[in-house]
């Protein structure tokens, strides 16, 4: 059984250098996580992660990285009709990032888009997706995928984790997403949201509002983040104490969130407090805000 399954959209990320050239890594929120809890929990688990690249160069460069990080790629589809998606990246001074897509026609669009075929995942401690990973799907794999979801963490055979991570131009409207995220937040067991999504998302006036939600719940877990001001647990008061120091610098904030995510599911998984959850995802976002890229070049 894998410790944690991540499954959703990689793509090639295009990077402005300082000679004024460009590089070429990999990047996706699903992507990135997966990578973080890997290096964190170093031999400690396995991280398996699921999505669908073509045949391309890029898709062949993309696997050799994936298995240098030591992910298992066993369940990777390729699909000689379609290629790995493609965006580019620039940062401002402040580390705020502009993109640029092309992936209209990317691979992973099709995740389990063949209704004559039953969606199985393989055994995980816990199932990772998020609203991007949902966006791409088509309406039918969309449904299918939550259904089995729900009905395997209902069965106790994995714990599903959530992030909404809601991007607008990915969805039909606001309304689908709405709909859709809505319900998995009723299917997630481990629920990691943004605030700055939840309010975008759901027009909620306030941060309260929010966490007030999300406090309703029936999670084993929940972390919403705030970015600097550190992450909440809704109805753990007692944790409002702790210290989330800033990052000592911020570079690119590419991955921040997932990259807390992935602090706090490794942490989650060594049986750790929600105390040390909370911490070892924010010292993990802290680290990577600091360092170009979605994927830094060495653990924190």
């Amino acid at each position: 059984m894998y410790s944690l399954l991540s499954m959703g959209e990689v793509m090639a990320e295009i990077r402005h250098n300082v000679d004024g050239g460009h590089e070429v890594s990999f990047a996706g929120d699903t992507y990135n996580t997966a990578v973080y809890c890997q290096r964190a929990l170093e031999a400690n688990g396995q991280v398996a992660y699921l999505t669908c690249v073509g045949t391309d160069p890029l898709s062949h460069s993309w696997f050799n990285c994936a298995l240098e990080e030591g992910l298992d790629t066993s369940h990777v589809r390729e699909d000689t009709q379609a290629n790995i998606g493609i965006y580019s990246i620039s940062t401002d001074d402040h580390g705020e990032r502009s993109f640029h897509y092309w992936r209209d026609q990317s691979a992973a669009r099709k995740l389990f888009s063949d209704a004559n075929i039953d969606v199985t995942l393989p055994p995980a401690r816990i199932s990772y997706l998020s609203g991007i990973t949902l966006a791409i799907m088509t309406p039918g794999a969309r449904l299918r995928l939550m259904e089995y979801l729900a009905a395997e963490s209902s069965a106790g055979n994995t714990l599903v984790a959530f992030d909404s991570n809601y991007r607008p131009r990915l969805w039909e409207s606001a309304d689908t997403a709405r709909d859709v995220i809505s319900a998995m937040w009723e299917i997630a067991d481990i629920a990691l949201p943004s605030m700055d999504d939840e309010r975008a998302l759901f027009s909620e006036a306030s941060d309260d509002a929010v966490i007030e939600r999300f406090a309703r719940g029936n999670y084993k877990a929940c972390a919403i983040k705030r970015g600097e001001l550190g992450p909440v647990t809704p109805n753990q008061p007692a944790l409002e104490n702790l210290n989330f120091p800033p990052a000592e610098k911020v570079v690119d904030t590419t991955a921040a969130g997932d990259s807390f995510n992935a602090g706090y599911l490794a942490a989650y998984l060594a049986g750790e407090d929600r105390a040390a959850c909370l911490l070892a995802g924010h010292a993990c976002a802290a680290y990577v805000v600091g360092v170009p890229g979605a994927i830094a070049a060495s653990a924190a």
